[in-house]
């Protein structure tokens, strides 16, 4: 009889629960960080951190299929073929274009425009490396898409990747540098 318990299995079904929870608990802490506002209270910088974070990524990604498929030449890694060094900073760059302009001229947020581009372009780069990370498991894990709910796009989880590695590092410079 094969032993069906081993250490391993416990120590990544423990690392799978953290891979998600943490950064889900930091975009609820996000949410909740107090104490600025803008524009006379007219807006609440705590509710358009998540979101920023959210849109960031989501140009993030589209641009970065865009320039990549046009311009882009030169492969990031071999894990993800697909994926471009030109395509990836132009995604980067317009993210943080996109962002910084839709705050400071849209939304007419002033100063904290400059903080949200600084938030997109943290989301970016860590949302690229996200999504490289994932692909690395799904590679690992001998599968093309992580689940069927969302077939063709890489599964569920390929919806969340980028997501789920920039929160921490979106979460840290907004509480160390904009609390």
């Amino acid at each position: 009889m094969k032993k069906i318990y081993s250490k391993n299995y416990l120590f990544y079904s423990l690392l799978g629960i953290a891979y998600i929870t943490l950064p889900i608990s930091l975009l609820i802490a996000l949410r909740n960080f107090y104490g600025i506002n803008i524009q006379e209270d007219h807006w609440d910088l705590a509710k358009i951190l998540p979101m920023a974070l959210i849109f960031s990524l989501w140009i993030n990604d589209t641009m970065a299929y865009i320039v990549g498929s046009l311009i882009g030449k030169t492969t990031m890694s071999k894990i993800s073929p697909k994926k471009t060094w030109e395509g990836s900073l132009g995604g980067v760059i317009l993210s943080v274009i996109v962002i910084f302009l839709l705050a400071y001229y849209v939304f007419l947020f002033g100063i904290i425009s400059y903080s949200l581009a600084v938030l997109a372009f943290i989301a970016s780069i860590a949302g690229t490396f996200g999504d490289l990370f994932e692909s690395k498991l799904k590679r690992m894990a001998g599968v093309k898409d992580s689940g069927h709910i969302m077939p063709g796009h890489g599964g569920f989880l390929d919806r969340f990747d980028s997501l789920l590695v920039a929160i921490p590092f979106v979460w840290l410079y907004v509480y160390f540098f904009m609390k």
